[in-house]
């Protein structure tokens, strides 16, 4: 049995060790926190994702998966190690590459065999690629060689289990070839197409793709504000492009935009290469022009509607960027609070798993309150704002909502509910874009 070691245990680097376990292979994480590893052990993730629990006590109960803060325990025997750790945006822009570093440092100074390094982690093309291996070959122990392989993720939080074993394809880069092949043939079981090409190519495909998904949604978003000044339906425009099969449907929802720990941060990131590298890209910018814009719209929105947001209350629903995860890492949501909390308004919010992280990162606010369930949220509000689809929002008791209302708007920023519906309610049924 194949044994592989994993540096981090995050979304990625969870989800990637409990199901390269689930495959039957032997897996040990390894992470610098004591406290998260000991949680780990009992089969308990720090994070919501679907199906990764049972995913993670199954292997564990099964012998193929284990945690460890000692480096040295993960290392041994281990013929691969995979870094899945952080590539925050640093203040420029660019990637913050420091955790792989330490990791690559570490790795370097601890292994006894010969290893082939598979960087999951998300790293800009143009040298990084080559200046970490240039730190194995300077700290490896002679005669101990190191390969890297560069390996992107295509994880999307709320399905990453299952994104894992059914993917729309594996990319991996080399500059040995028959390490990049060992890499590859983890993956044979699961019968998806495999790119295999060099360590710049394989980190771009993952800039582009993110890059992309981001700039389908801007520009449907951009079509949105065009939709409402001449009177169309944005949602319907949509579907019609969708419909192109060189379109496809996919990310081309108007509404609040996007957010989590992808996109934003690999748009900035392959701005910031064009930059460096003397080919600034107009487009990137405006997609995350775009984006912002949608938040500062979602307060407009409702201080036109509300008469001003000084004095009203308003009830927020969702914090999580996305449904089906509690990360509220560049949540839109999270904005458009602190600009309503700004004017004046006060919030009233729910999600059904996001607000401890949410308070973590929202500063206390007098005028916020974190609500138990969303009638709780409605309570005395003069508008109810939509921020994420979750399915539980769409089948809520809108009858009751409304009675504990104040007032009867409605801003839905991700085209969940039916305007049609609400009016013959007698909501006033609001969208970022008609």
């Amino acid at each position: 049995m194949k044994k592989i070691a994993l540096f981090g245990t995050g979304y990625v680097g969870l989800t990637t060790a409990a199901c390269l376990a689930e495959m039957g292979y032997s897996v040990v994480g390894y992470d610098v926190n004591e406290a998260k590893i000991d949680q780990l052990r009992q089969g308990q993730i720090p994070f919501s994702e679907p199906e990764l629990a049972p995913l993670v006590e199954r292997n564990i109960s099964a012998g193929r998966l284990a945690f460890t803060a000692d480096c040295g325990d993960a290392l041994n025997d281990a013929e691969m190690v995979f870094i899945c750790v952080g590539t925050p945006t640093s203040p420029s822009g660019a990637a913050d590459l420091s955790q792989v570093e330490a990791a690559v440092r570490l790795i370097a100074r601890s292994a006894t065999r010969s290893l082939i390094v598979v960087l999951k982690s998300t790293i800009p093309p143009g040298g990084s690629a080559e200046h970490f291996a240039e730190i194995l070959t300077g700290e490896l122990l002679p005669p101990l060689v190191a390969h890297i392989v560069v390996n992107p993720e295509f994880l999307r939080e709320g399905s990453a289990v299952h994104d894992f074993f059914f993917p729309d394809r594996v990319v991996v880069g080399a500059w040995d070839r028959p390490a990049g092949e060992q890499v590859a043939a983890l993956y044979s079981p699961l019968h998806c197409p495999v790119l295999l090409t060099d360590p710049a190519t394989a980190q771009l495909t993952k800039y582009a793709s993110n890059a992309f998904l981001a700039a389908k949604i801007s520009f449907i978003n951009e079509v949105g504000r065009i939709a409402e000044k001449v009177g169309a339906n944005v949602y319907a425009v949509a579907q019609g492009m969708g419909l192109d099969e060189r379109i496809g449907g996919d990310f081309l929802e108007a509404g609040l935009g996007y957010g989590g720990s992808c996109f934003p941060k690999d748009v900035k990131a392959l701005a910031a290469i064009a930059e460096r590298h003397g080919s600034p890209s107009a487009l990137l910018r405006a997609v995350m022009e775009v984006n912002a814009g949608q938040r500062r719209l979602a307060a407009e929105k409702l201080h036109d509607a509300l008469g001003g947001l000084g004095g009203k209350n308003v009830c927020v629903l969702g914090l999580a960027f996305k449904p089906d995860t509690d990360d509220v890492r560049e949540a839109p949501a999270l904005d458009v609070i602190s600009m309503l909390c700004d004017r004046g308004a006060t919030v009233r919010t729910y999600d059904p798993v996001a607000a401890s992280r949410a308070q973590e990162v929202l500063p206390p606010h007098s005028r916020l309150h974190y609500c138990e369930d969303a009638y709780e949220a409605a309570k005395g509000s003069d508008a109810v704002f939509i921020a994420t689809d979750w399915k539980q929002f769409r089948d809520l008791d809108w009858n009751r909502m409304g009675s504990l209302m104040k007032g009867k708007t409605i801003l839905d920023s991700r085209g969940l509910i039916s305007p049609l519906q609400m009016q013959e309610m007698g909501f006033r049924c609001l969208a970022l874009s008609s």
